[in-house]
């Protein structure tokens, strides 16, 4: 074989050698930033299939350089564990309601005060207007960063094994489960029960075993963690309407440029919007729901536990303990409390 056939013959075998590594499948970049989202709801909540929704379009429209991995149903810890998290930064997101939030950010508890908020029309100007403002300040100083729009919680109801609430009378001595929060705490002792501090993963065996007797939740809730399994009596008390904050680690949301901020944020916001959109309307169905999976449903007057928080001195207290600015925003959307 002539030199110039052997030289073409090895310069061909090289071209496809090449040709063959370009066809071959490319590696997947690795993410810049991979971030870890916990919280305690089930898999199936509307908080959780919404921030996956948002996690997915980020990572798209970042074009893979934000990676946000979901951690549902209390994976990484209850509540209390997951916010400890959260600051030190073995989380990068958290979400919660404000009131569990104010143990660490006091201000985080003051949409959730007691019968304060009678529906979605004087809740969504206030938590997206001057007053949720005021609650994102605090989040920054105490180094975590709230996206713009709060999430839905709803409003709260409770439900009981071994009766329906109808009056305050009905709360004396109960046994009720509530979340981590003083705001829960106070309310209820105002009230005349027996609260209990319970992290949302452990509420199940906890009225199984009649810990508690009863607890309060959104219906969203109540459905998705199957506590009509373990209770009897679902009273529409509306005694509070609280929001989950997406909050993430000061350090970690510094750290992300500014155009990648926009994508998350945005995001997270628009996620928000559908979230509020899906609790809206789970909740209108979800009372023939439960009463369908056998809880008794009654609707109470609101008026007598509201005045009885008066008489306990409930919202002087909290008025002296959020001081003028938070308290005059919140009765600027509410109207008078105290």
């Amino acid at each position: 074989m002539s030199t110039t056939r052997r030289h073409l013959m090895l310069q061909g075998t090289a071209m496809a050698a090449v040709a063959a590594v370009n066809l071959s499948p490319r590696r997947a970049r690795a993410a810049e930033f991979n971030l870890r989202f916990g919280h305690g709801y089930p898999d199936t909540h509307p908080l959780n299939v919404r921030a996956r929704e948002a996690a997915a379009r980020i990572k798209d429209e970042s074009k893979g350089r934000v990676v946000i991995d979901m951690y549902p149903n209390s994976q990484l810890g209850g509540d209390s564990d997951l916010l400890n998290q959260v600051r030190s930064g073995a989380v990068d997101f958290f979400s919660t309601g404000g009131l569990i939030l104010s143990t660490l950010v006091k201000p985080a508890a003051i949409s959730g005060m007691g019968f304060a908020f009678s529906d979605y029309d004087k809740v969504w100007p206030a938590m997206d207007g001057e007053l949720g403002a005021y609650v994102r300040d605090a989040f920054a100083k105490s180094k975590l960063h709230a996206m713009t729009r709060i999430w839905d919680n709803g409003f709260r109801q409770i439900t009981t094994s071994n009766r329906a609430i109808a009056t305050p009378q009905d709360l004396q001595g109960f046994k009720i489960r509530v979340p981590v929060s003083t705001i829960y705490t106070s309310l209820f002792k105002a009230l005349g029960s027996a609260p209990t501090s319970i992290n949302l993963g452990e509420v199940y065996s906890a009225l199984q075993t009649h810990i508690c007797d009863g607890q309060e939740n959104p219906l969203i809730v109540v459905d998705t963690t199957k506590f009509y399994e373990v209770q009897k009596f679902v009273s529409m008390t509306n005694h509070i309407w609280d929001g989950n904050w997406v909050l993430a680690n000061g350090d970690t949301w510094a750290s992300l440029p500014a155009d990648l901020q926009g994508v998350v944020e945005r995001n997270f916001d628009a996620s928000a919007m559908d979230q509020r959109a899906d609790i809206l309307r789970l909740n209108t169905s979800l009372r023939d729901t439960l009463a369908g999976r056998g809880l008794a449903v009654n609707t109470p007057d609101s008026a007598p536990f509201k005045q009885k928080l008066r008489d306990a001195g409930f919202y002087a207290s909290w008025q002296g303990q959020f001081g003028a600015q938070g308290w005059d925003l919140l009765e600027k959307y509410v109207g008078k409390l105290a």
